[in-house]
Order: C-alpha cells, then structure tokens, then sequence
C-alpha cells in the first residue's frame, strides 16, 4: 500500500475516534453520584468564571449536559488563559504549563470537546467513582491573594518570615486581601482559617492540625497573586509558575537575595536547584520588589540573562527594608545585663544563625587573636545553629575548652535581643552575602556600632555611619576592627554619635510602598517601563 493512502486512512481513522458531546456527557453522567454531583458544580462554576451564558438550574444531570453544550461553544478557539481556569475549577488543581499547552493543543486538533475531556478525565479510577472525597471549587475574582502558607506554617522565623509578617500584617489591616496557603499535597490553594492568618500576621504557635479545615480549592482569576515569602517546594514553584504564565492573573514577589546563585556553596545542597524553580515562575512575574538596592542589582542583571529566551522579565524595583528598631523598659534592660554581662568587662555581639554565609567561623578567629593578645571581652552569639555548622561547632567547642568567654543564645525573645544590643560595645556582622542584613541596622539604631562587610548590602545600608567596613573573607582585617573599637575610645564614641544620628524609616513606610509596587492597579503598560526599571535597578 502506498504512504499516500495510509496517511488517508489515518486521517479517517482519527475523525472518527474525536471525542463527541454526547460521549463526554455520559462520561460524566454514568459513573458516581458523587463525582457527578461535584463535576456539575464545577461546571457551573467554570461557566461563571468564563462569562459565558449561565446554566439554569437543575439536576445534576442536566446540569451536566447544559453546561458542557455551553462550554463547547464557549470554548472555540481557547486559548491558554481559558485552558489555565477550565484546568483548575475541573480538577480542583492547579496546573502545570505542559498540562496547559496539551489541553489547547487538543482543542486546536479535535476541538473544544477534546479539551474539556482531558480535564474532566483526570479522575478517580472507576471502580472509585462513587466516592471521594470532591474538593469544592471556589473562584476569587478581582482580588489581591496574599500566599504566606510558609510563613503560616512553619515551626521556626527566619528574617524572611518577619518581613512577611510585618508586611502581611500591615496590608491586612489596610486594605481588603485573602490570605491563603496551599492544600497538604501541594497541589491547589486555599484560604487560610482565622487562627492560621492570625499566626501568619502575628507569629505564635503553630495551629494543630485539627484546626485548619482546609475548606474549597481557592482559584484567582483576574486577580493580583502576591507571594511575599520564598518558595522552594517543587510543586508549588511549577504550579505558580504556570499561573504566572498562563491563567492571566497578576502575579508579584519580594526578593530577597541572589545567594544560592552568587554564592551556593554557603547553602544548604539542595538549596540552589530548589532557589532556581523559584525564579523560573519569577521569570513570569510582573514585578519584583527587592529588599535593598543591591539585591536590585542583582535580580535585573538575572532579568537581562531572561533576553536570551526571549522573555523580558518582571520589573525589579527596590524596596528596602526599614531600619526600625524595638524598644525594651529599664526593667527589661536591667535583668538582661544581669544575663549577658560580665562586670568590668565589654560584650560584643554576634546576631544571626551559624550558617556557612554568615561568616561566624572568621568572627571565632579574630576573637582568639584578640585573646591571645591580652585583650578582655566577652563574645555573645545570638542565633540557633543551622545546615553544616559542623565546622563552626568544632571551633566554638575548641574555643570553650581553652576557657574563653563565648556564649551562645539559641533562643532569645525580643526583650533579650534588643537589650543586648543596648548593652554591648560593638557587635560583628562580617556576611559574605546579604538581601539585607538587619541586625546591622539594628545595632545602629540603638546606637551600637557594628562591624561589617564592605560590599553588597551591607555597605549600602551604612552609609549615614555607625559602622567600621571590613574585608569578610580577611580574619586579620575583622580582628584589626575589633581591636580599633576595644581600645579606640574616641574612634568608638565618633560611630556611636553616627548611629544615634541615622535617619528612621517603619515597617508602616515599607508596608505601604511594597503595596503600591506589588498589589495596587497599575496604570497601562509602557512598553519601556520593563527596561526602565532594570537599568535604574542597575545604576
């Protein structure tokens, strides 16, 4: 037989295997009452999220096979937005981009009916049919979704956690937001209870179990999707990333930093790979807000890397983080000196998990040195051990059993952190990379001098004063500031004078513009605002 005619029978062969209404209809209608009962509800639901000619009401059945007459109709031609939404209320799931990309293909090939029945056959096996459970489907329309599921979660606060909820709290309080996680498998969103947003906004313990109720699958359309914390998990990262690029929401993230880029052999191993599915779903965003000008660097020279597959990127602008500090009563302040200090003697100060980045292990070599020449300090760590600390543990053990006066605090509430930057006489932040490093403007802002690094952030965030500027990666040139400010009385009182008179920005400022940025309507694209703001990110 000839290629010419097999290639006829092919093409016969498949017009008649299409898929019909009719058979979609009993697809739905045949097996399961309950699975019936929530496709029909679904289904409603889709027509109303499309805008297409509602559904009257009836049973379940009728509902059934009117609403997939409308949707076939509707459907002509869909396009990767109506794919995105029909996908999600369908499965009550959100997607992956090749689910998205396939579901159109189908349509463009077979038509509307195709399509349709590659979402509705992602279901139960039949012999399950008749039960469930039915996750119901709720659509969120012209909305600002907040997603602080980690944030929510999560038994522990990292920096990223506090200007989560700092933030969080604060547009709470001011504008209208659904605050909302993620179902247990990852796979769809949903709305928070009012004990998990609470704990989202405030901190606190963690909601049991019991308590969350997870309730309907939550699907935005037409709304802004903010993600204000970091996202690791690989199916949350492929899921967002197919809403940021198909389902037509807006979608907005803070940024934090570049280290598992710049520099992964500081983080944990699984870290860079896990960093980078979160700027694949970024690549789609419409704006990122990062938290000092030199994070802004680094994420537009990432967006100009985005020129290479043919995207422009989101719009990277800087928002940096206040340099609010706390405050602490006398009381507070006298049992924490009864706690930290040594009478005659000066503390200095050491404020941050023990991860390879921070650079504690050059602050426990310089401190030695300082010893062995006779100087008199105390060195208090405050900051809970973290990934591959092996290093920095067996240089502290060895420091300890020479007798030296290191303390380490685990744990420390507010009152004990804030008082012991009161009561030290410098503190030390000697980071290889930062997004921002708060416990220097910390220290500042309770006229604290610190030491620090001279580049990235942490340079950036000093430059009203209070801070000596080191090279990190040199030991001699932290232990040769530490000294300056042990023995150096006028040199320390010049920097405490700085510090006392650096300028004060609140989370209520920060609050505000990562909202104009991030959440609230935007004017009409300007085809160079994308350029625009790279290259000022850049400057």
């Amino acid at each position: 037989m000839r290629l010419r005619d097999l290639a006829g029978r092919s093409r016969l062969a498949r017009r008649d295997q299409r898929p019909t209404l009719d058979q979609l209809v009993h697809d739905v209608t045949a097996h399961g009452a309950a699975r019936r009962s929530a496709l029909a509800a679904r289904l409603r639901t889709l027509v109303e999220a499309l805008d297409l000619p509602p559904v009257p009401t009836g049973d379940d059945k009728s509902t059934v096979t009117t609403a997939l007459g409308v949707l076939v109709d509707g459907l002509v031609g869909m396009t990767h937005r109506q794919a995105w939404v029909m996908l999600a209320v369908l499965r009550a799931r959100l997607p992956l981009a090749e689910d998205v990309r396939t579901a159109v293909r189908y349509t463009q090939t077979d038509g509307p009916v195709a399509g349709l029945r590659l979402a509705l056959a992602a279901g139960p096996m039949e012999r399950l049919l008749h039960h469930g459970p039915f996750r119901a489907v709720r659509v969120v329309r012209d909305a600002v979704v907040v997603d602080v599921h980690h944030t929510a979660e999560a038994g522990f606060a990292t920096g990223i956690q506090r200007v989560t909820r700092e933030t969080t709290r604060r547009w709470a309080q001011t504008h209208d937001i659904e605050l909302i996680g993620w179902h247990e498998d990852l796979s769809a969103l949903r709305s928070l209870t009012p004990a998990e947003a609470h704990r989202a906004c405030f901190g606190g313990p963690p909601v049991p179990a019991a308590e969350r109720k997870p309730g309907p699958v939550l699907v935005p359309l037409d709304s802004t999707v903010v993600l204000p914390e970091l996202a690791t998990e690989t199916e949350r990262t492929d899921t967002l990333r197919c809403l940021a690029e198909y389902s037509g929401n807006r979608f907005t993230m803070i940024g934090y930093d570049m280290v598992p880029i710049t520099v992964p052999e500081t983080t944990h191993g699984a870290m860079p790979g896990a960093f980078a599915r979160n700027l694949a779903a970024m690549r789609y965003a419409d704006a990122v807000a990062t938290i000092s000008k030199s994070a802004a660097v680094e994420y537009a020279g990432w967006v100009r890397m985005l020129n290479g597959i043919g995207l422009p990127g989101p719009r990277v602008v800087p928002c940096v983080l206040p340099n609010e500090v706390g405050s602490v009563t006398d009381e507070q302040l006298e049992a924490s000196s009864d706690r930290l200090l040594v009478p005659g003697v000066p503390m200095v100060l050491v404020v941050g998990t023990h991860e390879p980045r921070k650079n504690h292990l050059a602050v426990l070599h310089a401190a030695e040195l300082l010893w062995r020449e006779g100087h008199r300090f105390t060195l208090t760590m405050i900051g809970g051990r973290a990934w591959n600390s092996a290093r920095f543990d067996q240089a502290l053990n060895w420091l300890q059993q020479l007798g030296r006066p290191i303390e380490i605090v685990s744990k420390a509430d507010d009152a004990l952190l804030w008082s012991a930057y009161r009561l030290a006489r410098f503190s030390v932040f000697p980071s290889v990379n930062e997004g921002y490093g708060l416990p220097v403007v910390e220290s500042i802002l309770s006229g604290t001098p610190v030491i620090t690094s001279r580049f990235g952030s942490m340079a950036e965030i000093v430059t009203e004063g209070g801070a000596l500027l080191v090279d990190p990666y040199d030991d001699h040139d932290v232990a040769n500031a530490m000294r300056t400010l042990l023995t150096d009385d006028a040199e320390w009182e010049r920097l405490r004078q700085e510090a006392r008179q650096v300028s004060v920005t609140t989370w209520d400022d920060y609050a505000a513009q990562t909202w104009r940025e991030l959440a609230a309507p935007r004017p009409a694209a300007d085809p160079t605002t994308a350029a625009t703001s790279v290259a000022a990110a850049g400057d």
